[in-house]
């Protein structure tokens, strides 16, 4: 990879008093969360739930409940491609930190979790839909994916993020409501149930070329099984306090963002199909509009293609062709 690109990072507390900075990704889902009226009520109920999750899957030698409190960073990453040229807003990811109050230690968690990225809005939300327009069969473009995922790579591999983490990015994201999952007969004591697809979907292979694989797995309690992306042995390389912060922390916003499925009264069974449109689920209390956040993905594309994608296409062609 080019050595001039650099990367710059910076950090923000999300927690109740958490206001979106200018230059975010206000596709991110925390931002989301973070305006109207109800900002800081949405903030407040959402780390509480995250909290009492995160102690009911750390019982052991916690008899209230409440020995732990998580802390959690947003991490934005900006990226120069040469010395000459301006910051470009990357992507967002969430840092969790776990406060032990019993032996008032903090602990560092786990960074990834959630994920959001403009040139990731710009394959899916503009050059996938013009590449399929007007035709009457869906199909991918040669390299899709090819040019975020040495981006992502590169992040990963620099020595700004060796600087700021210890252990490489986990990303929790929802299943597909598209793919059936089967539970197979492997359990993890913190992870729990593990699921497999029937086939491997365009997510799977986007974040395989930003160097991820991929395992499913449905804790105790949950609803329905989560995506984990990881680099490594997800299973042993994390402690388990790191992967609960990384459930407690994904399973509550997945059941602000998608109730239908992970807010769903009725659990997977041995065969899931996810469904968005299941009316058996119930509403946290915490206000999210969904319709914006798809209609400012489509906007922040079309933002990385004017100011990222096309003044930069040569040097970037040049990345997507090279080793990382």
């Amino acid at each position: 990879m080019n050595k001039n690109i650099t990367f710059n990072i910076k950090s923000q507390r999300l927690d109740e008093n958490y206001h979106p900075a200018e230059n975010t990704r206000i596709t991110t889902n925390f931002a989301n969360l973070a305006r109207g009226e109800h900002r800081q009520q949405n903030l407040k109920k959402a780390l509480n739930m995250i909290n009492n999750r995160f102690n009911t899957l750390a019982n052991w030698d916690n008899p209230t409940g409440e020995r732990y409190n998580l802390e959690l960073e947003i991490i934005s990453v900006d990226i120069s491609l040469d010395e000459n040229s301006q910051r470009f807003p990357s992507i967002e990811i969430l840092k969790t930190n776990i406060v032990d109050n019993k032996t008032n230690k903090r602990i560092e968690g786990i960074v990834g979790n959630n994920f959001s990225s403009y040139v990731r809005d710009y394959d899916f939300s503009v050059l996938l839909q013009q590449h399929n327009k007007n035709k009457a069969q869906f199909s991918i473009p040669d390299n899709f994916g090819e040019l975020h995922g040495k981006l992502f790579q590169s992040f990963v591999s620099s020595n700004t993020y060796k600087q700021h983490f210890k252990k490489p990015p986990v990303i929790c994201l929802s299943v597909s409501d598209n793919k059936t999952y089967h539970r197979t007969a492997n359990e993890h004591p913190i992870l729990g149930i593990e699921y497999q697809p029937n086939e491997s979907s365009l997510t799977e292979q986007y974040f395989k070329k930003m160097g991820l694989q991929v395992r499913y797995f449905m804790p105790a309690n949950s609803a329905a099984p989560f995506a984990l992306f990881f680099v490594g042995d997800l299973l042993n390389d994390y402690t388990n306090l790191e992967l609960i912060s990384t459930i407690s922390t994904m399973e509550t916003f997945q059941k602000i963002y998608r109730p239908e499925i992970y807010n769903a009264n009725a659990k997977a069974g041995n065969a899931f199909k996810p469904n968005l449109k299941n009316a058996d689920h119930s509403l946290t209390q915490i206000i999210y509009d969904r319709d914006e956040r798809s209609k400012l993905a489509a906007e922040q594309g079309k933002f990385a293609e004017e100011h990222f994608i096309k003044p930069y296409k040569s040097v970037l062609e040049q990345l997507t062709t090279a080793n990382v």
